[in-house]
């Protein structure tokens, strides 16, 4: 479960604006900072989050597409750079998840791990994008239902 976070962490920070554009970290990094994204990635996880300059972390996770979304606070130093990569520093891993970020469009991006483990992230302006049903009572949903990026 941590490794998962850690990965979904780490590609949040790497963002970009351009279509299939390998961003380096610092690029990513001004991409990402302090705004919103949402994320799905290959294993089903879908949240949102933000991700800070100092390296921090806030936002939620549903692991696998299932269960309850989980809240996730990562202190400042968990995200860095190495390299042409980003990667999470967690205590307790055994190593450290890095990722590479190529930026899909001016509103999303694809951080992946390993050549085959990726998530696709796509900026939102507030919270209020991630809900169907914006005036509801309903728990607000993890992902687009319209698939159109916000304004």
């Amino acid at each position: 479960m941590l490794t998962r976070l850690a990965m979904v962490v780490l590609i949040l920070l790497a963002a970009g604006s351009a279509c299939a554009e390998n961003l380096t970290p610092e690029a990513a990094r001004r991409f990402v900072s302090g705004k919103l994204f949402a994320f799905n990635c290959f294993d089903g996880s879908r949240g949102a989050g933000r991700i800070y300059g100092d390296g921090s972390v806030i936002g939620t996770i549903q692991f696998r597409g299932v269960g309850p979304a989980r809240t996730v606070a990562l202190p400042a130093g968990t995200l860095r750079v190495r390299g042409q990569a980003v990667c999470a520093s967690l205590q307790g891993m055994p190593f450290e998840p890095c990722f590479h970020i190529e930026k899909t469009d001016d509103h999303s991006f694809r951080g992946s791990w390993m050549g085959f483990a990726y998530c696709d992230f796509t900026r939102r302006t507030n919270i209020a994008d991630m809900s169907p049903r914006r005036h509801s009572s309903e728990p607000l949903s993890l992902e687009s239902t319209d698939g159109a990026a916000p304004n």
